[in-house]
């Protein structure tokens, strides 16, 4: 499935923190991610598609320094007060637009993604992106939805993909060199959805290491 339309995701930065299921969520995939990949007080790390930094900041007194990397300079903004009204020494930000060209800076013992892959038109090019920027031994973990039916968002508009069978995502990460690919469920999302009753949504946690 491919949807054309962007989301104006700097539109939605200022009251993203507000929808208490984007926190939840958040902080779920989050704990999941910690419990499974065991962050190092000697590690760098970068989250991609970090929004306004709240997987980022569930990590950030766990590493060296973790960058948070994302398309919307308003969602990054947000994180950047955040980080100054925390007094953090050891997050950064990093403006990066996939569908501009742009790259991923920097190398990295850990890279993490939350709910962000099925809003990329390419996922294989991505995933490759991340394997190549992680230092030896380095963990990928991704993180988002199992295949749906389009229901989960109630507006569709920037989602290219409705969510991933997880052997396809065990493949692209193999194929970008990684090994030991393992998958877990890192969250269960609940939700009514009109005309079709309460609907429950397992979100994967994908891991790698170079």
């Amino acid at each position: 499935m491919q949807q054309e339309e962007k989301k104006d995701f700097d539109k939605d930065a200022a009251r993203w923190d507000a929808n208490p299921g984007i926190v939840k969520l958040a902080h779920d995939v989050a704990d999941a991610m910690i419990r499974e990949v065991m962050p190092a007080k000697d590690q760098d790390a970068l989250d991609f598609g970090c929004g306004t930094g709240l997987v980022t900041l569930k990590f950030q007194p766990l590493v060296r320094n973790i960058t948070g990397v994302d398309s919307s300079r308003g969602m990054l903004d947000i994180l950047a007060s955040k980080v100054r009204g925390q007094g953090l020494a050891n997050v950064r930000t990093q403006l990066v637009d996939l569908e501009q060209g742009g790259k991923v800076e920097g190398r990295y013992h850990l890279i993490v993604s939350s709910m962000t892959l099925h809003h990329v038109p390419d996922p294989a090019a991505l995933i490759a992106q991340l394997a190549g920027a992680l230092l030896p031994g380095g963990t990928l973990a991704v993180a988002d939805l199992d295949a749906e039916d389009g229901s989960f968002h109630s507006d569709n508009a920037g989602v290219r993909h409705l969510g991933f069978d997880r052997p396809r995502i065990k493949a692209l990460f193999e194929q970008a060199g990684l090994s030991g690919v393992r998958a877990v469920t890192a969250a269960v999302v609940a939700k009514e959805i009109e005309g079709k009753g309460r609907r429950e949504f397992p979100v994967f946690l994908m891991m790698g290491k170079k």
